[in-house]
This record gives C-alpha cells, structure tokens and sequence, in this order.
C-alpha cells in the first residue's frame, strides 16, 4: 500500500466511526489525472478515508487514465477516486470509466475537484457515482464510500480468485518488489 506523504494539519476535526463489519475491508484508488499540480485536497481525502478504516492506494501527480486503469486492476480496487483541479474533468473522467468497462472492470468511479455545478450532470451521465465539490467535508465523503460502495464481488469468489491482472503477484508497490526480488 502506498503511504501517504507528509502533509501540515488542517483545522478540519473528522470524527472517525470505524467501518462496518462487512468481512472485506473495502480497497479505494485516489487518483490525480491529467497535468493537475495540485494535491493537497487528494492527499487530505486519501487519509481521511485510510484514517476512517479504508485502503488506501494513492497515485500520485500527473497520471493518464490508462496510468490509473492499470493501477486499479493490478491493486484490485473496489472503487476509483479522481481529483481534478485543472479543469479537465470533461474529459479525463469519461476516459477512466471508459478504460474500466472495456477492461470489463465494472469499479465504480466517484471524485471532485474544482467542477463548475454545470458540469456535474454531464459527468453523471458519463458514468461518475458521485462528484464533491469545494466544501464538501471528509466525513461526507466517508459517509458516501460506506453508504455506496461495496466490495467487487461481495458474495461470489474470494479477492484472490478476482485478480484482474494475474501477473501482479504482490501488492507492494513495484519498487519494494524489485528490491525484495534481488535478495
């Protein structure tokens, strides 16, 4: 799992519940797409969620949609979070979930970012559960996750058996592999 890099305190106080008991603890991907520079608000949502009982896979900056498909099908997620500033929301969300379904991968696909309250409804449309904007606090987003997302699969085979991606044997990040390969 990827950690999430240091960041200052907010004054934003988040009351934690821990998640419900469901047998599978829920696997999330926060994505930054596109040329976006900006991650503070994805790096807060990350831990907000990772903090309220979730894993956690964090992207980092400047990724391509088929960046993230990627990492969502090797990381097994049950949910794809993109964080968009830049104003390319139009554009690079459709392409996630566009990427997702012809990879037959049916994870939902949620996010916010700076997008103006006409954009939403096209957003929607395309196929994104649900967009935060600015002020949306990281207990209502908490709250969202636990409330519409469920794991891939709940009641069929076990997450080992759904591996999308068999080449994937590990899900430490590909750095800690290579050095763990050369011992």
């Amino acid at each position: 799992m990827a950690s999430i890099v240091k960041r200052k305190p907010t004054s934003e106080a988040v009351e934690i519940s821990p998640q419900p008991s469901t047998g599978a603890r829920l696997r999330l991907l926060v994505g930054k797409v596109g040329l976006d520079g900006h991650d503070r608000g994805a790096k807060i949502i990350a831990r907000a969620l990772r903090d309220a009982g979730f894993e956690v896979i964090y992207t980092g900056l400047h990724q391509t949609p088929e960046m993230v498909v990627a990492t969502a099908l090797q990381e097994d997620v049950d949910a794809v979070s993109l964080s968009i500033l830049s104003g390319a929301h139009n554009t690079l969300f459709p392409r996630v979930i566009e990427l997702l379904k012809k990879a037959g991968v049916p994870v939902p696909v949620f996010g916010g970012g700076i997008i103006p309250e006409e954009d939403i409804a096209h957003l929607r449309k395309a196929g994104v559960r649900a967009v935060f904007t600015p002020g949306t606090s990281t207990q209502e987003v908490i709250e969202w996750v636990r409330t519409h997302i469920r794991p891939r699969g709940e009641s069929t085979a076990p997450r080992a058996a759904r591996r999308a991606s068999p080449r994937v044997s590990s899900r430490r990040p590909a750095a800690k592999r290579r050095k763990s390969a050369r011992r």
